[in-house]
């Protein structure tokens, strides 16, 4: 039974890293456009998919990561300890992404870019700090797998 919880942290883990590579990607690619001083074609789309990557990513995050933490099924002392400790900042990383998606989600005219390049470095900020905290947690998986 531990041998499997440990296998399924780690492909969660391996899943979670993948959708966050992916919504990266798409990051890199919307911030090569800047600066979006005018809508080109291919923006409303990328911004689109972006903006799908994103709460993809962030819902899987919860889902796989801190599901076990929401539902108290976690009992891996250190585990916890870290999930405790990053998990308020993480909630309110989830606030600022969802507001992004929800300004950004169905972006169609130019009057709706002119904060797209700002709202983007804040939000870059954001995941930088969200991935930092996230990676506390998968480390504190990955040690107590090692240790089993």
């Amino acid at each position: 039974m531990p041998q499997e919880r440990r296998v399924e942290s780690h492909n969660l883990i391996n899943e979670l890293v993948n959708t966050r590579n992916e919504m990266l990607t798409i990051f890199s690619e919307l911030i090569e456009h800047r600066p979006f001083e005018q809508m080109d074609d291919d923006l409303p789309g990328l911004v689109e998919r972006f903006c799908q990557a994103l709460i993809d990513y962030t819902a899987d995050a919860h889902f796989r990561l801190y599901r076990f933490i929401d539902e108290r099924s976690e009992r891996r002392r250190s585990i916890v300890n870290v999930a405790n400790q990053v998990y308020p900042k993480i909630l309110d990383s989830t606030q600022i992404i969802l507001d992004f998606n929800d300004k950004y989600e169905t972006t169609r005219s130019k009057d709706e870019l002119d904060a797209l390049s700002q709202d983007l470095s804040q939000l870059g900020e954001n995941l930088a700090e969200r991935i930092e905290l996230e990676d506390r947690v998968i480390d504190a998986f990955k040690e107590r797998r090692g240790q089993g």
